[in-house]
């Protein structure tokens, strides 16, 4: 029975542990009604073989007119410029081998983005284009030792729109929780070893949000292919933690997410409203 009963406190206190580790931020947060109920065009309302490719100021301005909020990225160029795209080597949506951060903005303008007419655009000229219209999610593109946040938000203080910030990377919520606490912030997360074959300790701990007692993020950005994550559905009921789903990829996925997510990010199709 002595056995038994350590065992089992033994459990109780593990349990009080992980809960205490996923906890969200729970007081003094920013109002993120304002983020909820959306449908975000990812990247933009984009098309990557049209005029209107992934992260352009064209597929941003046909989501501001279709009245849809915008999910996109920014990291840094050689010269510390913040800029709008995805993936940190140039080599799918430009067809170069270089790295972003190799190289500096005016070198990014002689790059067509997937043989268009459209450029890497400057944070700058994408939230002039938004100008309030819709909500922005932004994701921060972290690289060890970057200045990402700070530049970042240089800019962000000047505009006047709706914007939250959110980022794979935990460093991020951390500078913003330290040095920005009014600015909503998103923990992004997936299941890693189901979907990328990841099994290093590290991505475990993220799947399972278990940085969350450092970070405290405001909301949750989980891949939409696991509705039912563990941590996930605790941050949602039981700590009232919005939840944003990523990447909704047709309208039979968002019908089945509607009840899983307030909030989701779409891409390779038109829903019917912008805001639920």
């Amino acid at each position: 029975m002595k056995v038994l009963a350590i065992i089992l406190i033994v459990i109780v206190v593990l349990a009080i542990l992980y809960f205490l580790m996923i906890m969200p931020r729970m007081a003094h947060k920013p109002d993120t009604a304002c983020f909820k109920e959306w449908l975000y065009a990812h990247r933009g309302l984009h098309n990557n073989a049209g005029n209107a490719p992934e992260n352009s100021l064209a597929a941003f301005e046909k989501a501001v007119k279709a009245g849809y909020g915008i999910e996109l990225d920014v990291q840094l160029t050689r010269d510390n410029q913040v800029v709008v795209t995805h993936d940190f080597h140039l080599r799918r949506n430009c067809n170069v081998q270089k790295e972003v951060d190799a190289c500096t903005y005016e070198e990014l303008q002689q790059y067509p983005i997937f043989f268009s007419k459209e450029r890497i655009p400057l944070l700058t000229e994408v939230l002039k284009v938004v100008d309030g219209k819709v909500p922005l999610i932004i994701e921060l593109k972290y690289k060890e030792k970057s200045k990402i946040c700070e530049k970042t938000d240089e800019i962000l203080k000047q505009y006047h729109g709706a914007y939250c910030i959110e980022s794979f990377h935990p460093q991020v919520l951390l500078w913003y929780r330290k040095h920005r606490p009014q600015v909503c912030r998103g923990q992004l997360s997936m299941n890693y070893q189901k979907e990328e074959g990841w099994r290093k300790p590290q991505y475990y701990i993220l799947r399972h949000l278990l940085l969350n007692f450092l970070t405290k993020p405001d909301f949750i950005a989980y891949d939409c292919r696991s509705p039912h994550a563990v941590s996930l559905w605790i941050c949602r009921h039981l700590f009232r933690c919005p939840a944003y789903a990523w990447t909704v990829k047709s309208k039979n996925q968002l019908e089945r997410c509607r009840g899983q997510f307030d909030a989701w990010i779409f891409e390779g199709f038109r829903p019917e409203n912008g805001r639920e």
